[in-house]
């Protein structure tokens, strides 16, 4: 797969992108991550790429013809997928990043200041895309988070062919929690079904976990995670047994108080 980011800070995003997991996939040739200076392609000897909005209005906005030339110094005769990272967007999500890791091609356009200038947006933009209901100073840490997110789905990428398939949200579901050596720490003990040895016990275990996690945390991804009525009928005990507890701890509180 191979990423191309259309930016004003490319070594930020070599910089970052080169590193851990991702950079290890890059140095055996799974992906590729080419980052694009848009200011290449201004028309000035400042390398001014903004101006101001017609109409008035604070800020200034990143003009269409240098990041139109930058698309398309990548692009070439075809029009490969391309990513606008925007609060306007469609949130980002699991679902989202296994789709596109389908693509051999992703072009991410990172705006700033203002944004950019929307007539270019409509010429090159397939998406439009958020990770979340707040703004950051340009598009780069989102390109990052989305690239970084659909690496992972990309065959061969993790070292562990399972480890993509059991973390949160590859079910629908929070991740259950996990524990390694040694077996008392602070006085905490290791789950005793984790030392059992007995893989379907274990495998129940982490499934009730990963729905009682997602009940307390995330509780609006449980209508989508294709539950079993068995396992509805729990969380109607569990969510009872959270009620109960709930109001004893007021009831003690208000006690105390007196």
């Amino acid at each position: 797969m191979h990423f191309s980011v259309l930016t004003l800070f490319p070594e930020m995003i070599l910089h970052t992108m080169n590193t851990s997991i991702i950079g290890r996939a890059v140095e055996r040739k799974l992906l590729s991550i080419e980052a694009v200076n848009i200011r290449d392609f201004a028309f000035n000897k400042h390398q001014k790429v903004d101006d101001y909005t017609y109409g008035g209005g604070a800020g200034m906005l990143m003009q269409a013809e240098p990041v139109y030339l930058a698309w398309a110094s990548v692009a070439g005769e075809r029009k490969p997928r391309t990513i606008y990272l925007t609060p306007q967007g469609k949130r980002f999500d699991q679902k989202m990043a296994k789709e596109l890791a389908l693509e051999e091609d992703l072009v991410f356009l990172c705006g700033h200041y203002e944004g950019i200038d929307e007539r270019v947006l409509e010429e090159i933009v397939t998406d439009q895309v958020s990770i979340g209901d707040y703004v950051l100073t340009g598009g780069e840490l989102a390109a990052m988070v989305m690239m970084d997110c659909i690496a992972r789905m990309v065959p061969g990428v993790l070292s562990n062919s399972e480890s993509g398939e059991t973390e949160s949200f590859s079910d629908g579901l929070l991740e259950y929690p996990q524990y390694s050596r040694p077996e008392v720490w602070h006085d905490k003990s290791v789950p005793p079904v984790l030392l059992s040895g007995h893989h379907a016990n274990v495998a129940a275990w982490r499934r009730e976990q990963s729905i009682l996690r997602t009940l307390k945390w995330r509780p609006d991804l449980l209508r989508t995670a294709g539950l079993t009525n068995k396992e509805w009928a729990l969380i109607r005990e569990w969510k009872k047994k959270m009620k109960e507890s709930e109001e004893g701890t007021d009831s003690s509180g208000g006690e105390e108080m007196v």
